[in-house]
C-alpha cells in the first residue's frame, strides 16, 4: 500500500500529476499548494481543512473536490484510518466537459461534496490506486476515463453544494487567514490585517506564523497567484489587467512572484493550461 506522509509536505507548488494514493491523516505544518484538482474520499473519521479562509470538514463516505492551487491545510482530523486522494491535472479537469456550475465554484476556492455518497467509490478508488501503481498502460488509461466518468456523474447531481453545516467557528488565527482570503485583491499591511480582529500587528504576525507555518505576506501572495491562475486559464484578459485584479501593484512584481511560485511566466502558464473549446 502506498502511503504519503502529509506531515512531510512536498516543496511548495510541487506537482503531483494524475495519481490515486492513500494518505495518512495528519496536521499539516504549512499550507500545501499544487496545480491539480484534488478528490478526497474518507472511509472513516473526518478531515478539517483550512481552505480559502474557511474551516471545512470532510466527513467519511462523501466525495470532496477542490482545487489544490488554493492554499489548503489540514488542521484537525478524527481517526487514523488512511484516506484516498486522487489528483487530476488542471488542464485535464478543464477538458472533461463538466458543467460550469461545478467548475467555477471549484476554481473560486469552494470545496464541493457529494452529500449522497456512492456505494461504489470504495472499490473504485482501491482499483484506481492499484492500477496506477502498475505497469499496464491500458489500465492506466481506463482509470483516467473512469475518474472522468465519476466527475461527470458528480456534476450531474443536484446536491453538489458545499456543506455549510461543516463550517466551524474561527479562532483568531483563522480569522486572520479569512480576512486575507477575502481581501487579498486590496492593498494589505500587517497593521490593517491585525486591526480587522483588534490585535497588535506583531501579535498577529507571530500568531499566523506559529499557526500556519508561513508568513502573512507569503499567504497573501499565494492567494493572489491562485486568483491569477484562474483568470489566466478561464479568461482572455490582458496579463497586466490580471496582475492588477489579483492584487499585485505592478506587472514586474507579478511576473517575479508568478515565476517563483509556478516555475514559468504567466504567458507560458496560460499557453499550456488554456482549455480548448469543446
Amino acid at each position: 500500500m502506498l502511503m504519503s506522509q502529509i506531515q512531510t509536505s512536498p516543496p511548495e507548488f510541487s506537482a503531483y500529476g494524475f495519481t490515486c494514493e492513500q494518505w495518512e491523516p495528519a496536521r499539516m505544518q504549512r499550507p500545501d499548494r499544487h496545480n491539480e484538482i484534488e478528490l478526497n474520499l474518507l472511509m472513516a473519521g473526518s478531515l478539517t481543512y483550512l481552505l480559502g479562509g474557511r474551516r471545512t470538514t470532510i466527513e467519511a463516505g462523501k466525495l470532496a473536490i477542490f482545487w489544490g492551487a488554493i492554499p489548503h491545510q489540514i488542521v484537525e482530523f478524527d481517526g487514523n484510518a488512511p484516506y484516498f486522494v486522487v489528483t487530476v491535472p488542471l488542464i485535464e479537469f478543464l477538458r472533461m466537459g463538466l458543467d460550469q456550475s461545478v467548475v467555477n465554484p471549484i476554481l473560486l476556492g469552494t470545496v464541493l461534496t457529494d452529500s449522497k455518497g456512492n456505494d461504489l467509490d470504495d472499490s473504485r478508488f482501491r482499483q484506481w490506486e492499484r492500477e496506477l501503481r502498475g505497469q499496464d498502460l491500458a489500465c492506466k488509461r481506463a482509470t483516467r476515463l473512469e475518474v472522468q466518468a465519476r466527475l461527470l456523474r458528480f456534476a450531474s447531481g443536484t446536491s453538489n453544494a458545499p456543506d455549510h453545516h461543516s463550517i466551524q467557528l474561527l479562532s483568531n488565527a483563522d480569522q486572520l487567514a479569512c480576512y486575507i482570503a477575502r481581501n487579498y485583491q486590496e492593498p494589505l499591511t500587517s497593521k490593517s490585517i491585525a486591526e480587522s480582529i483588534g490585535v497588535h500587528p506583531n501579535y498577529a504576525m507571530n500568531l499566523f506564523r506559529q499557526t500556519f507555518g508561513t508568513t502573512m505576506t507569503t499567504f497573501i501572495t499565494q492567494h493572489r497567484i491562485s486568483h491569477a491562475q484562474r483568470l489566466l486559464v478561464t479568461t482572455s484578459e490582458a496579463i497586466l489587467d490580471i496582475a492588477l485584479e489579483s492584487g499585485f501593484q505592478s506587472l514586474s512584481r507579478f511576473n517575479e512572484a508568478f515565476k517563483a511560485t509556478c516555475g514559468c511566466s504567466p504567458r507560458d502558464y496560460r499557453k499550456s493550461h488554456k482549455a480548448k473549446p469543446a
